[in-house]
């Protein structure tokens, strides 16, 4: 397997840039986590502060008012949710949460609270940082815990939103310029399409004419070769004819699907190896809208890729059914070449990738868009290394059809 060379480079420009994207994050990230870090470790600092100096109102009662209104400053300085408790996990003292959780026992000013609220924030603490512990003088031991202040949890998340929106805006953008970037490539195909049909078209006026010339000159009794080709002639004039209606919008009308099939096989088989049988069967009579001019390209180039894949003796198999309770037409063309890996069951459709050393990689791509023009599908229905491979085209049988370009 190999891909075209443009396809190549740029699928290797897109790893670059990902890993380039991807180290971007990284390092965002990083350094978010250094400031989170950092400050988690002031926040705690502070809550230790709060802790001591809770600490020393309780142990020195009896000291001057200054001193007491200063340890007061210190202590109210902090502004992190948190609460003190006893070796029993009895709620002592908290403070910055939910007031309405909270209130002042009558005159005696005993704290009493809401237990289950309390009893949530106390687990959510616990798991949050580890206890601060703290020795009273009377051999017992308070235990501190606290919150993230709101400032640090949204600097938490922060680098995961302006990520998030980061890679929203680039992934808009990247949208936005491949599309433009695919309109005008497709304006440079549409271009060169109509501008080889328009060179193709002299040449073939031209073989017409000594065509018929060689006819009322030669007289031929036998003129089997000639009419073959009159018939290559004619196949040239189709194959410009589709050039031009590249960019354009063809229209669509009933056939029937086995007629337009069987004329296509017969014109093939006899342009290929005499080692490679070809087997038409199916419904004869089912109908579908279809171009024919762009149909046949269609058979033509899986018929193309059956060939490709036998190597000597070969058969291909054209079954044409439908499914009258989905309204469907189903085309079955099968080879017994030498299969597909499952793998790139579905990469084979995309454009430069090709299994020939000399090929392109457009073909089936450009297949599965002549088949999406008449609002069809295709895919590999089957396929055995070794054993051959089975294409599918689903048509519908009462298409109601909507036009759109080449």
């Amino acid at each position: 397997m190999k891909q075209h060379p443009y396809r190549y480079n740029k699928q290797q420009w897109k790893f670059l840039l990902f890993i380039f994207a991807a180290l971007i994050a990284a390092a965002s990230l990083l350094y978010s986590n250094y400031l989170v870090k950092s400050l988690s470790l002031s926040e705690r600092t502070k809550a230790q502060v709060w802790a001591m100096s809770t600490k020393s109102v309780v142990s020195m009662p009896d000291v001057d008012d200054e001193f007491i209104s200063f340890i007061f400053a210190v202590r109210d300085s902090l502004s992190l949710p948190a609460i003190i408790t006893d070796q029993n996990d009895k709620i002592i003292l908290w403070r910055d949460l939910d007031s309405t959780k909270t209130a002042l026992k009558d005159s005696t000013s005993t704290l009493e609270y809401d237990p289950v609220y309390f009893e949530k924030q106390l687990n959510q603490m616990k798991k949050a940082h580890p206890a601060i512990e703290l020795s009273l003088d009377t051999n017992e031991k308070w235990f501190v815990y606290y919150h993230d202040s709101k400032a640090l949890k949204q600097l938490r998340i922060f680098p995961y939103i302006q990520l998030s929106l980061i890679a929203f805006f680039l992934a808009i953008a990247y949208t936005v310029f491949n599309s433009i970037r695919d309109s005008e490539q497709n304006l440079v195909w549409v271009g060169m399409a109509k501008e080889a049909a328009h060179q193709l078209g002299t040449p073939i006026s031209s073989l017409m004419g000594w065509l018929e010339l060689a006819r009322v000159t030669y007289e031929p009794k036998d003129d089997t070769l000639l009419n073959e080709m009159e018939r290559d002639i004619q196949r040239l004039e189709i194959v410009a004819d589709r050039f031009s209606k590249i960019g354009s919008t063809p229209s669509l009308s009933n056939h029937v699907v086995y007629g337009i099939v069987e004329d296509y096989v017969n014109y093939f088989k006899i342009r290929t190896s005499k080692r490679i049988t070809f087997e038409l069967t199916g419904d004869q009579h089912v109908e579908a809208k279809l171009n024919v001019q762009v149909f046949d390209w269609i058979i033509e180039n899986l018929l193309k890729n059956a060939v490709n894949a036998i190597e000597g003796e070969g058969k291909i198999t054209v079954n044409i059914s439908e499914n009258i309770a989905k309204e469907e037409i189903f085309i079955d063309i099968s080879d017994t070449g030498k299969g597909i890996p499952r793998s790139n069951w579905e990469t084979i459709f995309l454009p430069g990738f090709t299994t020939r050393q000399r090929g392109w990689g457009l073909g089936l791509s450009l297949t599965k868009r002549m088949v999406y023009y008449h609002r069809g599908q295709i895919f590999v229905k089957d396929s055995e290394i070794g054993k051959g491979t089975t294409f599918r085209i689903v048509l519908k049988s009462n298409l109601r059809y909507e036009p759109t370009q080449i």
